[in-house]
């Protein structure tokens, strides 16, 4: 590990500039810095070649507390957060807890479904509970959280966080926008402090509420409001070591990897950005979005303009407006906090911004992107089911997809492997596998009752008020 100057714990700072330096449990506690902006470490640990040659063997868990340790520096050693993590995977129904799966040639699946819900949130959001335990139990605080999902943050947040005596949240949902396996997966828990909620409008709407409640300061300072969507950098932590673990079985550090991340609110692809600075040799990271293409139209054309958004086959990206792009833009300005202030103050008011030629050369140099619509993504199940023997959710049929096409047209040196992070299991999508594939696919042996479990839903209108008093009074 490269040294920080001086030794010093890691400290955390807004990327609009008005808020930090924190520890790294008062940013996990805070979710949403202050001034609107999102938070990061002050500055990137760095692994050397010779301590990731050193990760070989380690298992999930080693692998994991090796990788976070850096960013809890000074609060939470390496030993504790390998037991949390062995902890937080001990009940994932696959040994290799994050399986690499050969697909041809050069393309690789990265399996991200084998915990209780059957999708890649499983990874944070198991840890994230954990993590949160322990620190409000040592502070002695309760924590309300709120957060918005466009599907698969909603069932890994409420399962992972049921029960727990220090918490109480709340998780926003667009209504009838979510697969029926998703919905049923939130609605089904039925337990003390845990609450779905519908909200009439699209993803964009829940998260805007979910923004306006953490700038509500009275509001915030009077629940103790903390937050798990990605917004959150300490869901971001655990989501890094999926990275290396795929790179290491390929090779890494003497190989480099490409991966293809399907991406709609970017906290993925940006933790494969995080483990790129940690020093893992990643050749690309490929964007890969549905017909709601923001982000493809950002890296084709330097500009970000926000449209409205189309429901489609694969919902857990239909999303225009995306978080987690604020760190990466401010990691593209030099990591100017003012400067990207600015510019996410004019996104706010006009929904549209560019950044000069020299700075999208930059990124361009590390990110390619691809765009799937419905018929394609149909197509991609179909043709992986028949020609590979892999099923795959509409949503890893994005990124299998993309990462095709980086193969094909020559955006990756001749072979450089590429890891499709496949991010749920096709049974939560029922309905579009079986019209690729024509055969309906099984939910897993412990979720095989999930369509007869009872429910319990709040129903509300698209504003933080309604939200709010939701809040208030159940909590």
């Amino acid at each position: 590990m490269v040294p920080r100057p001086g030794g010093s714990a890691m400290h955390y700072y807004s990327t609009r500039g008005q808020d930090g330096p924190l520890g790294y449990e008062d940013a996990l506690l805070s979710g949403l810095a202050r001034d609107g902006g999102l938070y990061l470490p002050a500055e990137w640990p760095r692994f050397t070649e010779a301590d990731i040659s050193a990760m070989q063997g380690l298992s999930y868990a080693e692998l994991a507390g090796r990788i976070m340790a850096p960013f809890c520096d000074g609060e939470v050693d390496e030993a504790e957060l390998t037991a949390m993590a062995q902890d937080a995977y001990a009940g994932f129904d696959h040994p290799d807890i994050a399986p690499l799966v050969p697909l041809q040639d050069n393309l690789h699946v990265l399996e991200l479904f084998h915990g209780p819900t059957i999708a890649f949130k499983d990874y944070a959001m198991q840890f994230l509970a954990r993590a949160f335990d322990r620190a409000l139990k040592k502070n002695r605080q309760h924590a309300v959280i709120v957060g918005a999902t466009s599907g698969d943050t909603g069932s890994a947040a409420l399962e992972a966080f049921k029960g727990r005596d220090a918490v109480d949240i709340f998780i926003l949902f667009p209504d009838g926008r979510v697969s029926p396996v998703q919905q049923r997966q939130m609605t089904s828990v039925i337990a003390d402090g845990a609450h779905a909620v519908a909200v009439s409008g699209d993803f964009d709407d829940c998260q805007a509420v979910v923004k306006a409640l953490f700038n509500d300061l009275e509001f915030r300072d009077q629940v103790n409001l903390s937050a798990i969507n990605s917004i959150n950098w300490a869901r971001l932590m655990p989501q890094i070591v999926y990275y290396f673990a795929a790179a290491l079985r390929l090779g890494a550090p003497a190989r480099k990897v490409a991966f293809s991340v399907p991406t709609g609110n970017f906290g993925n692809v940006f933790a494969g950005y995080v483990a790129r600075q940690m020093g893992l040799p990643i050749e690309r990271l490929i964007v890969a979005s549905n017909q709601n293409d923001i982000l493809t139209r950002f890296f084709e054309q330097g500009a970000m303009r926000r449209e409205a958004v189309n429901p489609s086959l694969s919902p857990s990206m239909d999303i225009q407006v995306s978080s987690n792009f604020e760190r990466l833009l401010f990691e593209l300005l030099g990591r100017d906090g003012a400067e990207t202030a600015r510019v996410m103050a004019d996104f706010a008011a006009t929904g549209k911004f560019s950044l000069p030629e020299a700075v999208m050369g930059e990124a361009r140099s590390l990110f390619a992107a691809y765009r799937l619509d419905d018929a394609g993504t149909i197509a991609e199940i179909a043709n992986t089911s028949r020609d590979d023997g892999m099923v795959l959710d509409p949503h890893s049929a994005v990124g299998v997809s993309a990462a095709r096409r980086a193969i094909a047209d020559g955006t990756l040196p001749d072979r450089t492997p590429v890891v499709a992070l496949a991010c749920a299991h096709p049974a939560k999508f029922q309905d579009a596998v079986e019209q690729a594939t024509g055969t309906l696919p099984a939910l897993p042996a412990h979720l095989a009752d999930l369509m007869q479990r009872p429910e319990r839903t709040h129903l509300v209108e698209a504003s933080d008020s309604a939200v709010k008093a939701l809040v208030l009074e159940r909590k």
